[in-house]
């Protein structure tokens, strides 16, 4: 029997009850569909993580203050609470550490912003100007603060566009306007380009102000709440980090590291494990879906066992003028696959049209990559070869003579 005699009995066999057919294969066609979507969603979900994580800054090294320790200290002080660094911890490591291309500590803390009668409650970053570089912040109008600003206790402020917004009017023109924070006046010299995020780690919900300013008139102290680096390249982050921890346990006077006062994150662990968490997510949900194609298959082999029976007398009368099982084996094995294969390609196309949809609703953006869609329609396919097995098999072991006798 060739593939052009299989195919048309396979198509005169499949339009011969088409709204069975049609219902069988509805279960393969949201099955893979259900797979496409969910792929997407997780990839698009993954790719917006990376994104937000890259926009903090490039080849970034993060040093925060680690848990208080010692007699006294309750021990449910939190990583990041206690004041272990200081500004001298910053200047050691830009002047003594190699493969660092700038340093930029910050102080942050939240106060009630207050311009024109209206006010917001933001976070404020005292910093230096290297903070732009190191954060990969850039300036849409006005400028940023400048060395001749942190030396002369300039009370200047550079504001976050959502900030901007909230205090002035959306897109006002807000350079050399005035803001107070903690009953002090400030100057707005620059507005920030927009990086995206809402809630309280929003990168442009922000007021940025001198370093020296904020010792001097906000926090009273020379601490800091983090020290950012950047590194040269991605290659020396590693070396960088490991030479950061080993100055600040010598200046520290710690020997243990375990016992070390403060903690360092590199950017790219963090993009691995958000990768990786993320990866799991898209994982499960690929899983869930996955079980509709499992139902879907049941059902492709629940209606080739009802095909079989309904076509006994077709098959005794085929084996009488010479058919082989083989012949009737494959020839079943195929209605199965071109079922499964045409519900595969339909669901794929529901796949892209509910990713599709998705995206265009803005709640989140979705990614269909050639590999779910080469990886789905494969699995449709051996479906139909798992579950048509059974039916084909077991049409090929019929008896031509009791077929013949079936009523």
């Amino acid at each position: 029997m060739t593939f052009r005699d299989l195919l048309h009995e396979a198509v005169l066999a499949l339009t011969a009850n088409k709204v069975r057919t049609g219902l069988t294969m509805l279960g393969i066609v949201i099955g893979i569909g259900s797979v496409i979507a969910m792929l997407s969603v997780g990839q698009g979900a993954q790719n917006s993580v990376q994104s937000s994580i890259q926009s903090i800054g490039s080849n970034l090294i993060v040093v925060r203050p680690g848990a208080q320790r010692g007699p006294g200290v309750s021990p449910s002080a939190g990583r990041g609470s206690s004041q272990s660094l200081k500004v001298s911890d910053y200047e050691a490591i830009q002047s003594e550490i190699t493969g660092v291309k700038a340093v930029a500590p910050e102080l942050t803390s939240r106060y009630q912003i207050v311009a024109k009668g209206t006010n917001t409650n933001t976070q404020i970053i005292g910093t230096v100007p290297a903070y732009a570089e190191v954060r990969n912040l850039q300036v849409d109008t006005g400028s940023f603060i400048t060395d001749a600003n942190m030396k002369d206790l300039a009370r200047v402020a550079v504001l976050g566009p959502t900030t901007r917004d909230d205090l002035f009017g959306v897109n006002a023109d807000a350079v050399g306007q005035t803001i107070r924070i903690n009953g002090m006046s400030f100057t707005v010299i620059g507005i920030t380009k927009a990086k995206g995020g809402s809630g309280f780690g929003s990168q442009d919900d922000i007021v940025i102000i001198p370093l020296t300013v904020s010792e001097q008139f906000l926090s009273n102290g020379d601490y800091v709440s983090n020290i950012n680096i950047e590194a040269v390249d991605q290659q020396s982050m590693t070396q960088v980090q490991s030479d950061v921890t080993d100055l600040l346990l010598a200046r520290h006077k710690i020997k243990d590291v375990a016992s070390a006062d403060f903690s360092t994150l590199n950017q790219a662990d963090i993009v691995a494990t958000a990768s990786s968490v993320t990866g799991i997510f898209t994982i499960l949900l690929a899983s869930v879906a996955g079980i509709s194609l499992v139902v879907g298959g049941i059902g492709i082999m629940n209606m080739m066992l009802t095909t079989v029976t309904e076509r006994t007398r077709e098959i005794g009368l085929r084996k009488a003028v010479g058919a082989r099982k083989k012949d009737i084996n494959r020839q079943f094995l195929f209605e199965s696959i071109c079922m499964t294969s045409i519900g595969g390609i339909l669901g794929i196309i529901m796949g892209y049209l509910v990713s599709f949809g998705i995206s265009a609703t803005g709640l989140l953006t979705t990614q269909t990559s050639s590999t779910s869609v080469l990886l789905s329609f494969g699995v449709s396919a051996c479906i139909g070869i798992v579950f048509g097995y059974y039916p084909a098999k077991r049409a090929a072991n019929l008896n031509p003579i009791d077929a013949l006798r079936y009523e």
